[in-house]
């Protein structure tokens, strides 16, 4: 694989963390590198950490979203989401834990390169190349629980790993 890695920064982070306000938002690669045709572990998690002993959070049909840019190709593996209204109950100190299972999508004015890799990507797994998680977890939480008045959350970090030959 020929890559021009002038062209990206490879930023060496198997494992991110952020804290904002009462949560703290993880984002997961077990590995740095992979070996092609081995499945890649990326999971998120949420965790709450304030005052009282639970808090709902408010969401579309999961709060965590792994969009990944593959970097050699520039390739995006978009992460499409349901979007129904729902709720979960986080107790503080327990996560909230996702595992990342695969996405991305093609279209008719794609080009044939990136409709095979997308191809590939769904039936073998990552193909080898260099990867980047944007992930992010996007909630809301009711301020006061008399009136609708609420406080969002958009928690963004990344990771990084390798898939080889």
């Amino acid at each position: 694989m020929s890559s021009n890695s002038d062209d990206y920064d490879v930023l060496n982070i198997p494992r991110a963390e952020i804290t904002e306000d009462d949560f703290v938002y993880r984002l997961v690669t077990e590995k740095e590198e992979y070996q092609k045709g081995y499945s890649v572990k990326i999971y998120a998690e949420l965790e709450y950490i304030g005052d009282k002993e639970t808090v709902i959070i408010y969401h579309a049909a999961s709060p965590f979203y792994f969009p990944i840019v593959e970097k050699t190709r520039d390739y995006e593996i978009n992460y499409g989401m349901n979007e129904p209204l729902l709720s979960t109950t986080l107790k503080r100190g327990q996560p909230l834990r996702e595992e990342y299972e695969k996405s991305g999508g093609y279209g008719e004015q794609d080009k044939k390169e990136y409709v095979d890799f997308i191809k590939s990507f769904w039936e073998n797994g990552f193909p080898a190349g260099y990867y980047v998680v944007d992930g992010y977890v996007d909630f809301y939480v009711q301020s006061n629980e008399d009136s609708n008045d609420k406080e969002d959350f958009n928690i963004k970090t990344q990771i990084d790993f390798k898939v080889n030959e």
